[in-house]
């Protein structure tokens, strides 16, 4: 589980992809990151759960297999390219964002950007299959931020991006057009189903 709050950005230093549907990558992430990095743990990659397949000092080793490839936007990542990273969320740990599990739902495309002196607002086009869970200020995850829904539209959502954001994540450099993993809020997904099969059973 990760709570949303990414803790750093690794850079990625190494690519290896001896098939089509498998990958592997190496990131360098950031000092304060990097203590007791183990084989099998858990560290969010633009809020995709991977677990790590070897680890030497700051840089770990994760393999991407072809569901991971078609689902996110890992599978476009090239050498030198910087990842949102947060490890695993720990019993006690302050849950700033919301809980998250780390499977992205799809990927979303960044339709505009209106940039401000104190915040950025950052619209995204709304993909059919998470439509009914991305409702104004509910909760999701982007790129492994958690963030607050602003408006919504039949095509598009927008978030509001405080400088802190920008500047601690990928969002500071995205531009339109760039396409951003997402995972719908869990709890909002859990509880949108069982009223549409309440309703389904009762018509």
């Amino acid at each position: 589980m990760f709570t949303g709050i990414v803790q750093g950005m690794g850079r990625v230093v190494l690519i290896e992809q001896p098939a089509p549907d498998f990958r592997r990558h190496t990131v360098e992430l950031p000092e304060h990151m990097a203590h007791g990095l183990q084989t099998g743990a858990s560290v969010a990659h633009n809020g995709c759960c991977l677990t790590i397949a070897a680890a030497n000092g700051r840089q770990a080793a994760f393999d991407l297999m072809d569901e991971t490839l078609a689902k996110t936007n890992l599978g476009r990542l090239k050498t030198g390219d910087m990842v949102n990273l947060e490890r695993a969320a720990r019993i006690g740990d302050e849950i700033g964002g919301h809980l998250m599990s780390g499977h992205i739902t799809c990927t979303a495309a960044i339709t505009r950007i209106k940039r401000g002196a104190h915040n950025t607002a950052m619209w995204f086009a709304l993909p059919a299959a998470v439509r009914p869970y991305i409702l104004p200020k509910g909760f999701v995850g982007l790129d492994g931020c958690s963030l607050t829904v602003g408006d919504v539209s039949d095509t598009e959502f927008s978030v509001h991006l405080i400088p802190e954001t920008l500047q601690r994540t990928l969002f500071g450099t995205r531009q339109a057009g760039d396409a951003v993993n997402l995972e719908a809020d869990p709890q909002t997904q859990a509880v949108v189903d069982t009223v549409a099969r309440v309703l389904a059973q009762r018509a």
